[in-house]
């Protein structure tokens, strides 16, 4: 294994855990108290930072649904992506353990949602209308990383999107499913809750990533033009937090035209 994929996997296995330690923690300790915008909050706020500190490293994909809607959409190799996905899942599990550690008893933790935070249908949703709402919110989710992070997004505004998304797809889904869109998010808090939600979190893990897998279809087809990176020598600037997507040729934006016409005009009246 190369020293830049060790890297890759051990952000991804720090980010998975932190975004449920932190996303899910502040559903076990404040779902009641400070209500669904809170944990909504949450979970995007840690996005946006991990996206920031984690994109330029291995991406920050932080979820198995992101890294299938990259690998379609051919920015990541097969062989990383299986090597992300056992990762991001335990990731999950290990911020799961730390919360249920907390919530056993370490420290006066009151676990406030009753079952770790865990995903769940039933009370609220039918099994049918979870899945929909799950693979909807999800290839919302996924289409917008898959956008905001292409050659011809504006530079360093992806975390910021993403962050939001998240946070915003939160808000819908918190008071019927506790929101997933990211099946490493649900199995972790699932094995330790054990009954309904952990026989349930099938449809938590199959859901999102059918959703990745339209978001990968659609997203090529309202993509703007792409930006090439080397045109004449001239510097593209391309924004490198949040999930990476592959480099495609494509027309050149304005601003990659004035660079490179900069460039030429450079090369062929120097200045003296």
């Amino acid at each position: 294994m190369s020293p830049t994929l060790l890297r890759q996997l051990l952000a991804e296995f720090v980010g998975t855990a932190l975004l449920v330690l932190v996303g899910v923690g502040s559903a076990v300790a404040g779902i009641k108290t400070g209500g669904p915008v809170v944990v909504a909050l949450a979970f995007g706020l840690v996005l946006l930072a991990l996206a920031y500190a984690l994109g330029p490293v291995s991406g920050c994909h932080v979820n198995p649904a992101v890294t299938l809607g990259v690998l379609l959409s051919r920015g990541i190799s097969l062989t990383e992506a299986i090597g992300y996905w056992i990762v991001q899942f335990a990731g999950g599990v290990a911020g799961a353990a730390l919360l249920a550690l907390l919530a056993s008893g370490f420290g006066g933790v009151t676990d406030q949602t009753g079952n770790l935070g865990a995903n769940d249908y039933g009370a609220t949703i039918s099994a049918g209308g979870a899945f929909l709402l799950e693979a909807l919110l999800t290839f919302v989710f996924v289409t917008v990383i898959l956008l905001v992070t292409g050659r011809a997004a504006a530079p360093g505004f992806a975390g910021l999107a993403i962050g939001l998304t998240l946070a915003a797809v939160h808000m819908v889904a918190i008071p019927l499913t506790g929101t997933s869109v990211n099946p490493a998010r649900s199995l972790g808090p699932a094995l330790f809750a054990g009954g309904e939600p952990l026989q349930h979190v099938w449809l938590f893990i199959l859901a999102p990533l059918a959703g990745a897998v339209v978001a990968a279809l659609v997203a090529p087809l309202i993509t703007s033009p792409l930006v090439r990176e080397e045109v004449a020598g001239a510097a593209v600037a391309v924004d490198e937090t949040g999930a990476q997507v592959p480099s495609e040729e494509g027309p050149l934006l304005p601003r990659a035209r004035h660079a490179a016409d900069d460039v030429t005009s450079q090369e062929q009246h120097p200045i003296a």
